[in-house]
């Protein structure tokens, strides 16, 4: 609670001065170092923390994307209401919670995205959305005016090859219209990451330049997601056609090495650290084999339907609709649930690898070469 105050405190002043802000992160995960090599022997210093809140606000979602199950067959319908997120908002500060992801679905579509925006800005914690843009250039004025000032985007292809996974034609057209309307009408005080979806399909240096050029000319970051073997609502496609085999090793090496280049030339349009970048082959190749501690106990995930989770994969704590997020923090469920997600109890996916591989001395040292 004492951190997450501070966090609170000074998020302006380190927003403004980079120096300050990186010194604040390496800090951070200097301690979580710390605590994961303890944990290592006594596990008892695991408790749950948390301090990142991710919500899908609906399940409804406007594209039909090779990958997702989300608008169709997860959670078909369902969607939060107003006044059960802004509760569940009120719950998460006062339990000292610091950012709030509204991600689906597809949260434009969801008539008071810009209400919650606003209630979480009012209560102290850090809004941003995952969008796939198609209505960006639409609502961004109504959300800009609401606080948002963080959106990230999905990449799956250049041109034509979006519109194929998305399944809508002229989706990255739209795409590139949401990202120079961000750029044309909030102009640098918005901040926009790329995410990368790095599967089968779009493994290649041609994507990434391409995916490089574009993150260059609206000023984003790029963040690299890794295909999905394990989320409840991912699919790998028709014969796993996006999943990544043993014989794309050599191809999936090369688009690293590429990768940690062009970090070198600007370090600052990926944010990743180069001891997590190399090991993106192995969390592709090993899948839950890979064996490095998760810290899912510093979050919370919330379903389209009030379902309340450690994470986006496992762990159920309870549900919205039969109780508030503050009767569900901290109780047995909620304990059990994070030191089983620091054990591995779960289908071990690759979600937030950066800060697991920078927390677990093993792989900081094996990785730092």
């Amino acid at each position: 609670m004492l951190r997450s105050f501070l966090l609170r405190r000074l998020r302006p002043y380190l927003d403004k001065h980079s120096y300050f802000r990186e010194a604040a992160v390496q800090l951070e995960m200097g301690a979580g170092l710390v605590q994961h090599s303890v944990a290592s022997v006594l596990p008892i210093v695991i408790r749950p923390t948390p301090r990142r809140l991710t919500i899908a606000i609906t399940a409804s979602c406007n594209y039909a994307c090779v990958g997702c199950r989300y608008g169709r067959d997860f959670m078909p319908g369902h969607y939060l209401k107003l006044n059960m997120v802004r509760t569940l908002l009120d719950d998460a500060a006062a339990a000292g919670m610091t950012t709030v992801r509204f991600y689906g679905g597809e949260p434009l579509v969801h008539p008071d995205l810009a209400e919650m925006i606003r209630h979480a800005n009012n209560a102290g914690i850090l809004p941003y959305i995952t969008t796939n843009g198609y209505l960006l250039d639409r609502k961004i004025d109504k959300l800009y005016a609401a606080g948002l000032r963080i959106a990230t985007l999905g990449y799956y292809g250049w041109g034509s090859a979006y519109d194929e996974y998305t399944s809508r034609a002229g989706a990255f057209e739209h795409l590139c219209k949401g990202l120079a309307a961000v750029r044309s009408h909030c102009g640098k005080d918005f901040k926009l990451q790329l995410n990368f979806l790095l599967m089968r399909r779009s493994c290649s240096l041609e994507e990434l330049h391409r995916a490089w050029d574009l993150a260059r000319t609206h000023d984003m970051t790029i963040q690299v997601d890794l295909v999905h073997y394990s989320l409840p609502y991912f699919t790998e496609g028709p014969n796993r056609v996006l999943q990544f085999t043993a014989a794309d090793e050599q191809v999936i090496r090369r688009f690293t090495e590429e990768l940690l280049r062009l970090k070198s030339s600007e370090p600052g349009r990926i944010p990743e650290s180069e001891t997590s970048i190399k090991s993106i082959p192995d969390w592709l190749l090993k899948g839950p084999a890979m064996r490095v501690p998760c810290d899912a106990y510093e979050m919370i995930w919330v379903g389209a339907d009030g379902t309340v989770q450690l994470c986006y994969v496992t762990f159920p704590i309870g549900n919205l609709h039969q109780a508030r997020l503050r009767e569900l923090l901290y109780n047995d469920a909620h304990k059990a649930a994070a030191k089983g997600c620091f054990r591995l109890e779960c289908p071990n996916c690759h979600c937030e690898r950066n800060t697991r591989i920078a927390k677990h001395l093993p792989s900081r040292l094996h990785y730092s070469h």
